[in-house]
């Protein structure tokens, strides 16, 4: 039994990241929670409850308590988090601190949200730092010198854009377009083209293995199984990396425009530290296949893809979480006292 563990969260629509302060990452499991319709009592959570999605009978459902990188089920998000909380620290005396990362874009009622369902789940007192930030903090970007920095963080349900100088965000933009709609949007393609409907989870490992943003030298193909829509009978398809390609073009199209459209944006003297440096392209989402390339061809700018790209958010509230008194002025935190 501890006294006080410190801990970052790294609160994504698609998986939750612990980083607790001296130990590092201890948890990474997806944000998915199985609960019994009949009983409202809840059944799995994390990597358990993500296997039963899709696969469940009436009364179970699984269900993912965070849309587009906010809560949009506050009890189910709140006991997830005491469900992660409990598994990552055991018990301990006094209540954790908490650093949690949210997007760049969200409104003061979602930060409330946030808050509240970490307060609520055991958090002595919960600090939020956007992912941007967070994201820099955890990709080795100094944040404290008088430089432009950008980086491209790209979870499951938003994409965040931004310009970091001096600690703190100078133009930035998120949108509601990363590992989600790359998914459902292949669902979508394959419908149109082959009349065959497969799953979000078939759809994701396609994604993983064969997809890609930008035009390849050598053709990848994989097998995935699925429902023929005109017999009703399951289905085996091949589907190939150019498939992929013509699948995903339009939203990273729409990311490569929200970079294009930060950098617009940008002050003339950081936007020359970037040209100089380059753009850091972080989270599970940035993992695409060639996404670096595009947004590189798009901006004229090179982008560089972040050693622990999943990690860097959890990393940077880790991090934040060490050296609270410098990253002060980043950190937003609940003012009223908790006992």
């Amino acid at each position: 039994m501890g006294l006080r563990t410190d801990m970052g969260i790294d609160l994504g629509t698609a998986s939750v990241l612990v980083y607790i302060k001296g130990k590092g990452i201890v948890l990474q499991e997806p944000s998915v929670v199985a609960i019994d319709r009949n009983t409202n009592k809840i059944l799995a959570v994390g990597e358990e409850a993500r296997m039963m999605l899709g696969r469940t009978p009436g009364n179970i459902v699984a269900i993912r308590p965070l849309r587009d990188g906010v809560i949009s089920d506050f009890d189910i998000t709140e006991k997830m988090l005491k469900y992660f909380i409990k598994k990552a620290v055991g018990t301990t005396i006094l209540k954790p601190r908490v650093i949690v990362c949210v997007p760049s874009g969200v409104t003061e009622v979602e930060k409330r949200a946030v808050i509240d369902a970490c307060n609520q789940a055991g958090a002595s007192k919960t600090y939020l730092i956007e992912e941007p930030v967070a994201a820099a903090i955890g990709a080795g970007v100094d944040l404290s010198k008088p430089s432009g920095s950008m980086v491209i963080d790209m979870g499951g349900g938003t994409t965040d854009v931004a310009v970091l100088s001096l600690g703190g965000i100078v133009v930035s933009k998120s949108i509601k377009i990363a590992g989600d709609k790359f998914d459902e949007a292949i669902v979508r393609y394959i419908r149109k083209k082959y009349n065959v409907m497969i799953g979000l989870r078939s759809a994701e490992e396609l994604k993983i293995k064969i997809g890609t943003a930008f035009p390849e030298e050598e053709e990848r193909f994989v097998e995935v199984r699925g429902r023929n829509l005109v017999t009703g009978l399951p289905k085996n398809l091949t589907i190939s990396s150019t498939d992929m390609l013509e699948a995903l073009e339009e939203t990273v199209t729409a990311v490569a425009d929200a970079v294009h459209s930060v950098l617009e944006r940008t002050p003339p003297e950081l936007a020359a530290d970037i040209s100089e440096k380059g753009i850091i392209l972080t989270g599970g989402g940035g993992l695409l296949s060639n996404l670096d390339k595009l947004i590189s061809k798009r901006t004229g700018v090179s982008v560089v893809v972040a050693e622990e790209a999943i990690s860097s958010v959890a990393l940077g509230t880790g991090k934040a979480l060490d050296n609270i008194d410098i990253y002060s002025s980043s950190l937003l935190s609940d003012e009223r006292k908790r006992y």
